[in-house]
């Protein structure tokens, strides 16, 4: 571990490899989680904001999960996405060759929003854990993603790098400047 302003970053995110490989797991980590998507606070008004213009990027089950259970729920004190019958989460939509795609994604791709995705989803396969007076950075292996781990050795991409634009979008451009500094001294 070390530390980057006030994050407490794992070597990790230096060390380990990843490249999502959407054609090998079909997008599984949006099907195949025992919770919804973590939310930040700030962005529950984003998807009260935005729903109406996402809302027709939605399959109808995730519509109706939506209606039930709400745009976030609360699991343990913490947001998240809903779940259709605790399994996808309520914004998978699928494209022609069944891979799972987030539909609050392609409402952004299609122009009609300004916002990509929560956070989390942006991140993965980093895990921010918030403390009072730090951020942990984590990197999550979950056997889901090993075909990612695979593509990422064979291209020879490290997570911090995979997720650039996402860790800039959380702690900014100085901040991944010297999480890059770090990283080509730590090699």
């Amino acid at each position: 571990m070390f530390q980057l302003g006030k994050t407490i970053v794992s070597e990790d995110i230096i060390e380990k490899d990843f490249v999502c490989n959407l054609s090998a797991c079909k997008g599984k980590c949006c099907i195949d989680g025992e919770a919804g998507a973590p939310l930040e606070e700030e962005e529950l008004q984003i998807l009260l904001d935005i729903y109406p213009k996402v809302k027709p990027f939605l399959r109808p089950e995730g519509i109706k999960a939506i209606e039930d259970q709400g745009l976030f729920i609360t699991n343990e004190g913490e947001y998240e996405t809903p779940l259709i019958d605790e399994k996808d989460c309520a914004f998978v939509i699928f494209d022609d060759n069944k891979i799972a795609k987030c539909g609050i994604e392609e409402a952004y791709n299609a122009g009609k929003i300004k916002w990509k995705k929560p956070i989390s989803c942006h991140l993965y396969p980093i895990r921010i854990m918030e403390y009072s007076e730090f951020s942990a950075v984590n990197y999550h292996h979950w056997p889901i993603c090993d075909d990612a781990c695979t593509l990422g050795k064979e291209l020879q991409v490290p997570v911090y790098k995979f997720v650039k634009k996402a860790l800039i979008r959380k702690f900014g451009e100085d901040w991944y400047s010297e999480l890059e500094k770090v990283a080509e001294n730590y090699k």
